[in-house]
């Protein structure tokens, strides 16, 4: 077949599919195609756009580093991360909600013990404290726990000079017999995605800001449990109505509380006022493949 145009090109395009030995990738091709070749008729870019797309991709490639990865970040700032998120999290009900997991998660963070100091940079202090659970509230003993946040200026230990030598405000935790966790940090703070590159420009065209609400990344796994990866919101932060990647959902943001010297709500015992947050999670069972 020759003599294309764009009354005929996509059909030509998909019939060329028609050996793909794998049904997934023809489906998922066939749609590409579609949708691209649809989204293209729609805007009727000039060249010269077309040439400014490619740079864009091709830019965001190269931003990428072993800190930062900037196709992640085009991912949440268009929405498609929390969209792919929700597809894949249809959980039972009772079961905490999911978000995205951002750009700054670190595998095999260093593990904390139970009630440890996870953050050494200044900041206001933060215990927090919380739960593990199934969705009928049965505790969840020796689940891992991986957090980690932003300082108190918005910053993530990785976006420091030393990068991933000089890791702080993350940690890899383990619930007790209950079900319980605990540890010490301090008052995170929102902050804006990385913007000095070309995620940062796509937002200035479009008339956004770049900023995230202050929150508490959660990764929590339990064996014959879908793994959980969440944030706790800060309630109050000015952004929670314009995340700039979609990530808030009301279950999920919690109240920062004064907590005085003595015990908190769940038994520990504190030596010094304090902001504590408190949640409790609640992992839904594995699905079983048929």
């Amino acid at each position: 077949m020759r003599n294309f145009d764009e009354n005929n090109i996509t059909t030509a395009v998909i019939d060329r599919l028609a050996e793909c030995t794998s049904p997934r990738a023809r489906q998922i091709s066939e749609s590409l195609v579609r949708h691209l070749h649809d989204f293209v008729r729609d805007v009727e870019p000039t060249q010269e756009e077309w040439g400014e797309a490619i740079g864009f991709l091709t830019g965001v490639g190269k931003m990428c580093s072993d800190t930062r990865q900037e196709f992640i970040l085009l991912s949440d700032a268009l929405g498609v991360s929390m969209l792919v998120d929700a597809i894949n999290h249809r959980l039972a009900k009772h079961a905490t909600e999911t978000t995205v997991l951002g750009p700054f998660y670190v595998e095999n963070p260093p593990e904390y013990a139970l009630g440890d100091l996870i953050d050494t940079r200044p900041g206001p202090a933060l215990f927090c404290e919380g739960k593990v659970t199934d969705v009928d509230g049965k505790p969840l003993a020796g689940a891992i726990v991986d957090t980690w946040h932003s300082d108190a200026e918005g910053f993530y230990d990785v976006q420091a000079e030393a990068g991933l030598k000089s890791l702080t405000g993350r940690a890899r935790l383990r619930t007790d017999a209950e079900g319980r966790f605990w540890f010490r940090s301090i008052v995170p703070k929102f902050y804006p995605i990385p913007h000095d590159g070309p995620v940062g420009k796509m937002l200035e065209a479009q008339g956004r800001h770049p900023y995230r609400p202050a929150h508490v990344h959660f990764m929590i796994s339990a064996p014959g449990y879908e793994k959980l990866i969440t944030h706790v919101f800060l309630d109050g932060d000015p952004y929670l109505d314009s995340d700039v990647v979609f990530g808030v959902k009301d279950s999920l943001v919690k109240p920062l509380v004064a907590q005085q010297p003595g015990t908190t709500p769940a038994g520990h015992a504190v030596d010094a006022g304090t902001s504590l947050l408190h949640y409790d999670f609640a992992l839904a069972r594995e699905a079983i493949s048929s």
